[in-house]
């Protein structure tokens, strides 16, 4: 009887841990999904054990039910799990097949034995489904990989060991002694073995996204969509080592919104809100996927641009420059001009992030010292003429209150 209450005990409780975090994460409907599966997977088996009042054929019926939905379920979300487009027509052929030939050895030519192929096999070719399917993806991490090898396994586990069991044990004839037979026992093994380790990555899945989601918050300006301060430098290093390995050249653009406080007295910080806004919307829609681009400061903007010398740099900052200046901001009275200042850099040897980002302050400050809306470029110089950097920002915001 312990035997009997272990699948279902183990369903149920994974299925209460996967609603739990559902409720914690309505956004990844995948995870309900999954409790859906463990929980019909649960109620499967304890049909298998309890006659209900209809009758044996009927609940075993209702039981094989509760098992075909429950793995539609699972495998609908491991694949949404992993961005991939849900199957549902494949799903639909293999469960539905399996459950019809399931009802025909059932009611119209009763075999044990048959349904029990039947069944198995439907489960087998939905393990090797979601396989095929993580097949692009088992690549990305070690979970992606370990949920294919799982797949495979439990696709292996519904074909091998049912024949092999039925060809030493079998055929099956009635339900006598069916319970404490060598197929119902490794059926109960192996699934509460293969639940609780593709559970458990799944959980580990789960995990992941919300690290993920928790670092994408910190390191991510909530205002402009871009990175902080913190996430652009992380991605800059990062970016600026590969390129050195590489030797691949890479340029910084800075900028800076013209007479910005100015504005935000004028028309109020909503306004000046849907500036920055509509600036980081032009400034990363230009740097594509390729560049890094982060706001770094209150009106302060980065772009770390691989595969790109001075001149290419110049002409990237020249042409937000223009599409900024000819253009509007929705909001602002009609007629209101907004500009911005830029000042870039290209990288000189092995030149770390600090200099560099020096550099393009310096010139930045040019560009604004000079007239603003403009683009002024630095070239290398020794490390020792950026002492004056303090008084330059200082410089800048005095600037900035005129």
């Amino acid at each position: 009887m312990l035997v009997a209450l272990l699948n279902p005990t183990i369903a149920l409780a994974l299925g209460a841990v996967f609603l739990v975090l559902w409720f914690y994460q309505r956004h990844r409907p995948y995870l309900a999904v999954l409790a859906a599966s463990y929980s019909l997977s649960a109620a499967g088996f304890l049909f298998q054990y309890f006659t209900l009042p209809v009758g044996m054929a009927p609940t075993k019926l209702l039981s094989n039910t509760c098992f075909t939905f429950a793995a539609c379920c699972l495998c609908s979300a491991i694949v949404a799990r992993y961005g991939r487009s849900v199957p549902y027509v494949g799903i639909g052929v293999l469960a539905g097949g399996g459950l019809t030939a399931f009802c025909w050895f059932l009611f119209v030519q009763p075999d044990l034995t048959w349904r029990i192929l039947a069944m198995n096999f439907g489960f087998g070719g939905l393990s090797l489904l979601v396989a095929a399917e993580l097949r692009p993806v088992r690549g990305r991490g070690p979970t992606e990989m370990i949920l294919f090898v799982l797949s495979l396994l439990s696709g292996l586990n519904f074909f091998v060991r049912t024949l092999a069991v039925i060809i030493a044990h079998g055929p099956f004839t009635s339900y006598d002694g069916f319970y404490a037979s060598s197929y119902w026992t490794t059926a109960l093994l192996s699934h509460a073995l293969l639940s609780l380790l593709i559970a458990l990555c799944l959980f580990c899945a789960a995990a992941l996204d919300v690290m993920k989601a928790l670092k994408a918050e910190a390191y991510t300006d909530p205002l402009s969509g871009l990175l902080n301060r913190r996430g652009f430098e992380e991605r800059a290093r990062l970016l600026l080592q590969h390129c050195a390995t590489a030797k691949l050249p890479v340029a910084l653009v800075v900028a800076d919104l013209d007479h910005f406080k100015a504005l935000n007295d004028l028309h109020g910080h909503a306004a000046g809100d849907r500036v920055i806004a509509d600036f980081a919307a032009k400034l990363l829609s230009a740097a594509g996927t390729r560049g890094v681009a982060g706001r770094i400061g209150g009106e302060e903007f980065a772009v770390l641009l691989p595969l790109s010398d001075l001149g290419a740099a110049r002409l990237f900052a020249e042409a937000i420059r223009t599409l900024y200046a000819a253009g509007s901001v929705d909001g602002l009275p009609p007629g209101t001009r907004v500009t911005a200042s830029f000042g870039v850099a290209a990288r000189t040897g092995d030149e770390g992030l600090e200099p560099l980002m020096r550099r393009a302050d310096e010139a930045l400050y040019k560009a604004k010292r000079n007239g603003r809306d403009s683009v002024r470029l630095s070239y290398e110089r020794p490390e020792s003429v950026f002492v004056v950097e303090p008084l330059a920002a200082a410089d800048r915001s005095r600037l900035d209150s005129h």
